[in-house]
C-alpha cells in the first residue's frame, strides 16, 4: 500500500470528518443569518450584496452537507475547493456586514481549522497568511472604510496574530494526531493481518485433523477392500459398509464445518472406545499387530481434551499405516494424579528427525499444536530403522 492510499479505517475517519466540518459550515450559516435579522444595521452599507453572500454561503453549506452525508466527498480535490470557497465566503461576508468591525471576523478561523484537520501545518498556515491577507487588504480599502472610523492599527495585529497563532497551534496539534492516527492504523492492519493468518492456519488445522484424517481412512478401507476383492466376499461386504458409513459421516462432517459449526470426532468419554475401533480395523483390515493399554481401563477426561488427544492419536497412527512401514505399534495412556501420560510407538522405518522437522507439513505440526492447546508437551523420537515413539504429557482440568 503506498502513503497515498488509505486503509477502509483511516477513509472511515475522513468520511466522519468531513460530516463533522459540514455540520460545523452549516451551523455557522444559519448564526450568520440570524445575526443580521436580529441586527439587520449590519448589513446596511451593502444591503443586496449581504443578502445574497449570506444565502449563497447558507445553500453552498446545506449542498456540502448533503453530500458529506452521502459519503460523497473526502478527495483532496473537494477538500481544496471547499476550503477555498470557505475563505472566500467568510470574506464577502466580513466586508459586506461591516468591514472591519464585522462581528463575522472570528469566522476566518473555521477555513483555518478545517485545513488544519485535513493537512495539519502545511493546510492551516498558508490559509490563515491568506486570511491575514484578505483582512488586511480589506481594513486598507477605502470602500470598506468609507461610513465608519478605521479600526487601530493594535487591533489589526491582534486579530492577524490570532489566525496565524490559530494556524500554528491547530495545525501543530492535528499534525501529530494524524501521526498517531497513522500509527494506530498501522497497528490495527498488522493486528487485522494476524488475525487473518490465525484464522487460515486453524482452518487449515481443522480441515486436516477431521476431513482429510477421514478420507485418509476410507482410503485405507478401500485399499483393503480391493486386497478382498478375490477372497472372502463377506470380509468385503462388511469393510464396504464401513467405508460407507464412513463416507456419509464425513460428508457431515464438511457440512456442518461449512456451516461453520465445530466437527465433533466423538461423544464425551467415547476416547478408549474409539481408539479401540480405529485399533480393530488396523489389526483385521491390515494385519498390523497392535495394543491398547489405558491404565485405568476407562479413562475419564474433559471432553476438549478427548478431542485434541484423538486426533493426535489417529493422525499417528495414519502415519503409521502410510509411511512407516511397521508391522507392530501400541498405544500406552496413564491417568496418573492430574495428569494424562501418552505414548504411541510403532518399529516401522523411522526417520531423520532434523529432516522431518524441516519440512514438516500439517500432521505433526498440527499433532504439536493440539497437545500445547491443551497445556501439554509433545516428544517424537525416531530414527531410521529404529521405528517412532510419540510421547505426551498433558494437565488434566477439573
Amino acid at each position: 500500500m503506498t502513503s497515498d492510499e488509505k486503509t477502509p479505517l483511516e477513509q472511515s475517519w475522513v468520511l466522519q470528518r468531513e460530516r463533522a466540518v459540514a455540520g460545523l459550515r452549516l451551523v455557522f450559516a444559519i448564526l450568520a443569518v440570524v445575526v443580521i435579522q436580529l441586527n439587520p444595521t449590519r448589513a446596511a452599507r451593502f444591503p443586496l450584496l449581504s443578502t445574497y453572500c449570506l444565502g449563497t454561503f447558507l445553500f453552498y453549506s446545506l449542498i456540502v452537507f448533503y453530500f458529506a452525508w452521502k459519503n460523497r466527498l473526502g478527495s483532496f480535490r473537494l477538500a481544496v475547493l471547499t476550503t477555498a470557497l470557505d475563505l472566500t465566503w467568510v470574506a464577502m461576508i466580513n466586508i459586506t456586514t461591516g468591514g472591519t468591525r464585522t462581528p463575522f471576523f472570528y469566522y476566518y478561523s473555521f477555513p483555518v481549522i478545517t485545513a488544519s484537520l485535513r493537512w495539519g501545518l502545511k493546510g492551516s498556515l498558508p490559509v490563515a497568511l491568506a486570511g491575514v491577507a484578505v483582512y488586511l487588504s480589506m481594513r486598507l480599502t477605502l470602500v470598506a472604510e468609507s461610513l465608519a472610523r478605521p479600526v487601530a492599527i493594535d487591533t489589526m495585529v491582534i486579530r492577524s496574530s490570532y489566525l496565524l497563532g490559530l494556524g500554528s497551534i491547530f495545525g501543530y496539534i492535528s499534525q501529530f494526531e494524524r501521526k498517531q492516527n497513522q500509527k494506530l492504523f498501522a497497528l490495527s492492519s498488522t493486528a487485522a493481518e494476524v488475525a487473518i493468518s490465525g484464522e487460515r492456519r486453524r482452518i487449515a488445522f481443522e480441515l486436516h485433523d477431521s476431513i482429510l484424517q477421514s478420507l485418509a481412512t476410507l482410503i485405507l478401507r478401500l485399499e483393503n477392500c480391493r486386497r478382498h476383492l478375490l477372497e472372502s466376499q463377506g470380509e468385503l461386504s462388511e469393510e464396504l459398509k464401513s467405508a460407507e458409513e464412513l463416507s456419509r459421516s464425513t460428508m457431515r462432517d464438511i457440512r456442518e464445518f461449512l456451516a461453520g459449526k465445530m466437527v465433533a470426532p466423538l461423544s464425551s468419554g467415547t476416547l478408549v472406545e474409539k481408539l479401540r475401533d480405529e485399533l480393530r480395523f488396523l489389526r483385521d483390515g491390515l494385519g498390523l499387530d497392535v495394543v491398547l493399554e489405558c491404565t485405568p481401563e476407562n479413562i475419564t477426561l474433559p471432553q476438549h481434551m478427548e478431542r485434541e488427544i484423538y486426533y493426535v492419536l489417529r493422525e499417528a497412527l495414519i502415519n503409521v499405516t502410510r509411511h512407516a512401514n511397521a508391522t507392530r505399534a501400541s498405544i500406552h495412556l496413564r491417568q496418573d494424579g492430574n495428569k494424562l501420560a501418552g505414548i504411541l510407538s510403532d518399529n516401522g522405518v523411522g526417520f531423520e528427525q532434523d529432516a522431518k522437522t524441516a519440512k514438516q507439513g500439517f500432521g505433526l505440526l498440527g499433532m504439536a499444536e493440539r497437545i500445547k492447546k491443551v497445556g501439554g508437551e509433545l516428544c517424537i523420537e525416531s530414527s531410521p530403522g529404529a521405528g517412532t515413539n510419540i510421547s505426551f504429557v498433558v494437565p488434566l482440568t477439573s
